[in-house]
């Protein structure tokens, strides 16, 4: 009779176990590839900070220009013009050290400019996800890029192209 109950006890712990675990993988890197408005969003992104980074670098330029007139009138100078000099030189760095800030920095313009066009299909994304955990009674749905230690994942639980389907393309 004790070998029932602890055999009966046993079977409802692997059962109870068994249902808590029901996950699913995506690999999101590969939805976003097949998100036309990701590559047109991305690409407006690089051309961006490009533009922004030709700004900084003609500033950082100035400067180093700066420094290096200086270092070769330095001797011709007086003290007087050497602080001036110096001066001019410290606050072109800070401009651009600055400008460097307001553009790449953790709230500065890219970051932004990502937020509005990125944030949009990653929610698309995490919906259509959410969709699918509801329609299959998933608990969680990983991404395959973000878990270091997924070497291997089944296709039996990999539900990216379902996402995809959920999204529409």
């Amino acid at each position: 009779m004790k070998k029932i109950a602890l055999f009966l006890f046993a079977l409802m712990a692997f059962a109870t176990s068994a249902t808590a675990q029901k996950f699913a993988f995506v690999d999101q890197e590969y939805i976003l590839k097949k998100i036309p408005n990701y590559e047109m969003a991305n690409e407006q992104l690089n051309q961006i900070s490009q533009r922004w980074q030709r700004e900084v670098d003609a500033l950082e330029k100035e400067a180093d220009t700066m420094y290096k007139n200086y270092q070769a009138d330095m001797v011709f100078l007086t003290d007087e013009q050497k602080k001036k000099k110096e001066s001019e030189i410290v606050a072109k760095e800070k401009e651009a050290s600055q400008l460097k800030y307001k553009y790449f920095g953790p709230q500065g313009e890219l970051f932004k400019k990502q937020q509005s066009l990125i944030k949009p299909i990653q929610d698309e994304i995490y919906n259509a996800c959410k969709k699918v955990c509801e329609d299959r009674g998933y608990q969680v749905i990983f991404d395959r890029a973000s878990i270091q230690g997924a070497i291997y994942v089944s296709p039996r639980i990999d539900v990216t192209e379902e996402v995809i389907s959920k999204l529409g393309y």
